[in-house]
């Protein structure tokens, strides 16, 4: 396996990949890796002859009061287990190396509808952070496949429409959630909670179940929503939103809409989690 930290050593890299006919696929991550991104890998791994993934802790998606430096930095360990679980190339750069100018001034790229509400209403700038770096990323790398996690549901939305309205040739695969063996979902941030509140981290997948199987009984939209609500608050959630969405296009319910997606972010201590569910409405 391969880490490579410049640009140019890459792009000489993937061009005799090319030469070769190989099909190339990217893994796009922030480090700090957990078996939910090596499921990436193995994913990115099925569709392609050559797989790259990067590690970027990227500035331009934190808000001045989020975690950017308190974010782990684990590349040696990182790289360990990228290597056993068949990745190729880990491209590690810089901020300086994708920011060479600084980030005052820079070019970004701005994502219209999916990227607002949800997470986009309590993170601004977030997702134009978030298309930014993974627009330069495909332009660096050109992929043939690119393999983004579900968890992070309207960012994978987010990338998808990108590429869609770009006419970028890139195959955007998304990959089922990761999830501990009592069902809370994979995340670099759970390290974060105390032994008390990773106990109860999972209440927020139980409680994303239930409000799955009250839908699909029949019981109307709003009401089931705001039981969801109800129950995140006793159980000591700081909800930020829980939203039933139209599961293809992210858009808010119509009557034609039959496979649908509840979101949830919600805080437990300082920790935010996300989480999601397909529900099939009838």
């Amino acid at each position: 396996m391969q880490r490579v930290h410049d640009i140019d050593d890459l792009q000489q890299t993937l061009t005799r990949a090319r030469l070769e006919r190989k099909r190339i696929a990217l893994v796009p991550t922030m480090g700090n890796l957990h078996q939910g991104h090596l499921d990436l890998v193995k994913a990115a791994r099925d569709e392609a002859d050559l797989v790259v993934t990067s590690i970027f802790v990227n500035p331009l998606q934190f808000g001045p009061s989020e975690d950017f430096d308190r974010y782990p930095r684990t590349l040696d360990s990182d790289c360990l287990k990228l290597m056993e679980a068949g990745c190729d190339v880990v491209f590690a750069p810089s901020v300086d190396a994708l920011y060479p100018n600084g980030q005052s001034g820079l070019t970004t790229v701005h994502v219209p509808g999916v990227s607002e509400g949800l997470c986009g209403a309590r993170r601004p700038g977030h997702f134009d952070g978030v298309a930014t770096v993974v627009s330069l990323l495909f332009h660096i790398v050109g992929p043939d496949v690119a393999c983004f996690g579900e968890k992070d549901f309207q960012q994978l939305a987010v990338i998808r429409k990108m590429v869609h309205d770009l006419h970028l040739p890139i195959v955007i695969k998304g990959v089922p959630i990761a999830r501990e063996p009592d069902g809370l979902a994979l995340s670099s941030r759970n390290q974060y909670l105390t032994p008390e509140q990773r106990e109860k981290a999972p209440q927020l997948a139980d409680t994303l179940k239930a409000i799955k199987e009250r839908l699909e009984n029949g019981r109307p939209t709003s009401e089931t929503i705001t039981w969801g609500l109800q129950q995140l608050t006793e159980l000591g959630f700081r909800p930020d939103y829980l939203e039933l969405r139209d599961a293809a296009t992210l858009s808010p319910l119509s009557e034609t809409t039959r496979s649908a997606i509840v979101l949830a972010a919600a805080h437990l201590g300082e920790t935010r989690l996300l989480d999601n569910l397909y529900v099939r409405l009838s």
